[in-house]
């Protein structure tokens, strides 16, 4: 339940918002179905229903953290700008340049490199709290999952204000390393994911438009429901040790055809599960242990390393010995 829940510290981090802007907020709390005082986590919905009743309340979805208002419609208008780009990558690019125009500032580019995607935000004055960064990323990574049906794993989020109070809430909320006081704010996935074709159409939209903006603060979470089911067997045991589909369906007590689906629903399927959890592993080992590539591809249930050469360089776009070299010069 955790998981499917919002912070009483992003709660406070809204509220303040609409503080700075003369708005009272236990109006804003009742209409969002709160209680006059939060200490407790809240639902996506009732976190979702806050958020539309302070962008009302200030004409802005961004909670008047960017240098100019995000008008109340300007998400809608974003989805429909985004909603037949063809790929991830056309997508991210249309709704950068289209927060850039309604925003202005903080604005962002999308940066590839060493099979890395990076999503670098731009601040032409002083860095910015970390509540707003995080509707920044909300926005984006949560329409950008929608959009092609499936969670996008991060890799690393960088944040370039100093560290907040409740910094442990930030690193929860994303599932990925975490950095405060660094240089550039910055989102971080594989770059594979920018080739994935967007598969909504109208009638989708209006239905996820009912729903939002709560359904993109937990929907696409990091390990939601069934997938943190799956992916919490998987990690008690070695990848050589790993069942196949038709024994995790039993473990589950699922029928197959129902775990197959149930998994599509939440953004994964068995296999995207296991690559990401082999993926962790290898880059951990061959960073941080004295392991052989060889002992690796073992390790990780590869049958031949060439096997797990292939795979690596697909996740990564560098071959295993390049990627421990290229840690190897940078630590």
């Amino acid at each position: 339940m955790k998981l499917r829940t919002i912070s009483a510290s992003f709660v406070h981090e809204a509220l303040e918002c609409a503080r700075s802007y003369g708005t009272p907020t236990e109006p804003l709390l009742a209409a969002a179905g709160l209680p006059p005082s939060v200490q407790e986590p809240v639902s996506a919905e009732h976190y979702g229903a806050l958020w539309l009743a302070i962008a009302r309340a200030m004409d802005d979805e961004f909670f008047g953290l960017g240098e100019r208002p995000m008008r109340v419609g300007s998400f809608t208008l974003l989805c429909h700008c985004v909603l037949h780009a063809g790929t991830l990558q056309q997508a991210l690019q249309r709704a950068l340049r289209f927060l850039r125009v309604v925003l202005d500032d903080p604005f962002g580019k999308l940066v590839t490199a060493d099979g890395l995607a990076q999503i670098v935000l731009t601040d032409c004055g002083a860095a910015r709290s970390a509540f707003a960064y995080r509707t920044y990323w909300i926005i984006l990574h949560g329409i950008a999952c929608w959009l092609v049906g499936r969670r996008i794993p991060l890799r690393l989020v960088d944040f370039r204000c100093a560290e907040p109070g409740r910094s442990a809430d930030y690193r929860v909320f994303f599932g990925a390393p975490v950095r405060f006081d660094q240089p550039l704010s910055r989102l971080t996935f594989d770059t594979a994911f920018l080739k994935l074709p967007t598969i909504r159409n109208e009638r989708a939209l209006k239905q996820f438009l009912r729903g939002a903006p709560a359904n993109i603060l937990v929907r696409y979470r990091y390990d939601a429901g069934l997938v943190a089911d799956v992916r919490g067997r998987l990690q008690q045991l070695s990848p050589a040790a790993w069942p196949n589909f038709e024994e995790m369906a039993r473990q589950v007590r699922l029928p197959e055809s129902t775990l197959r689906h149930r998994l599509q629903q939440q953004g994964q399927t068995y296999t995207s599960i296991k690559d990401e959890i082999r993926r962790s592993l290898a880059i951990d080992w061959l960073v941080h242990s004295t392991r052989s590539v060889s002992e690796v591809a073992s390790e990780l249930g590869f049958t031949e390393p060439s096997a797990f050469h292939r795979a690596f360089k697909k996740w990564t776009s560098r071959s295993p010995g390049a990627y421990r070299r290229d840690a190897g010069r940078a630590s």
